[in-house]
């Protein structure tokens, strides 16, 4: 095969891409159906396959219930605030690993990643207590705090930028009298921002769906999205639609930043891919 040549899907291809689209798309799918529906037909067999036409009124509902709007709100500053804070100081790790050089630099990489084989439930009571001396119970910067830099973002990034940074460009910025923030930031931040663009749409998912620190660390009086729809579950007979329906609109933010983002992320892992 010649250099160049470029190579064509053929029809298996796209039959295996449509299903693992449509395996993809099913839950997300019946989501919406289940919002669609009452309690009571959901309850039969078999179960609706199609849409009706409560969709809008469990979504009120839901909305309603769970003080939606202000979860809303608070978990867009508590994902946001993560996701930046991760970005910027992961990225900065990453490079100070990848490519200075200082004692015990294996060492501390080694401790670094050591720390992701901790289970996390092992630092809820000593993180809460802590939390509690602070005075910062059900407070947001009780959630932030502790996730403002993650291990895997730091191993993340070093592990990108010693492929995609060549040693070379950081000797000829230095030999042209280019500070060490200067060089971060028009060096190291261009040749790091696809890496930075995935981690970022992780990091913010991750941040999102986070539950079960902050249904310790808060209350439904200021709760992020997840906390505010875990009230719906309670009460005597739960209505799994309107459930349902405040899953799905916990879920679109996440669609929308995919949709904002997804091309330049996309770009990053086949960026990444073929530099590797």
């Amino acid at each position: 095969m010649g250099a160049g040549k470029q190579l064509h899907a053929g029809p298996v291809t796209y039959l295996v891409l449509a299903v693992f689209a449509l395996v993809s798309l099913a839950p997300l799918v019946w989501t919406a159906i289940a919002a669609s529906r009452t309690d009571r037909r959901l309850a039969q067999t078999p179960p609706p396959l199609w849409f009706g036409g409560n969709l809008f009124r469990n979504l009120e509902a839901a909305w309603d219930q769970a003080g939606l709007g202000t979860a809303m709100l608070n978990s867009v500053i508590v994902a946001g605030t993560i996701t930046v804070s991760t970005v910027l100081f992961s990225t900065l790790a990453g490079f100070a690993f990848a490519k200075l050089r200082f004692r015990f630099s294996g060492v501390l990489l080694l401790l670094t990643v050591g720390t992701m084989m901790i289970p996390p439930q092992l630092a809820v009571v000593p993180l809460y207590l802590w939390m509690s001396n602070l005075g910062w119970s059900n407070q947001l910067q009780t959630v932030i705090l502790p996730s403002l830099v993650t291990a895997f973002g730091t191993f993340f990034m070093r592990q990108y930028l010693v492929q995609a940074l060549p040693t070379e460009l950081i000797e000829a910025a230095r030999v042209d009298g280019a500070s060490s923030l200067r060089i971060v930031w028009h060096v190291v931040f261009p040749a790091a921002r696809p890496a930075m663009a995935v981690l970022g749409l992780l990091t913010f998912v991750f941040a999102w769906n986070d539950f079960l620190w902050p249904i310790i660390a808060l209350t439904q009086q200021n709760p992020t999205v997840q906390v505010a729809l875990n009230s719906l579950g309670t009460g005597y007979v739960p209505d799994q639609a309107v459930i349902m329906a405040g899953a799905l609109l916990g879920t679109l933010p996440l669609l929308i930043a995919f949709l904002l983002f997804g091309k330049q992320i996309v770009g990053g892992i086949m960026q990444g891919a073929i530099k590797g």
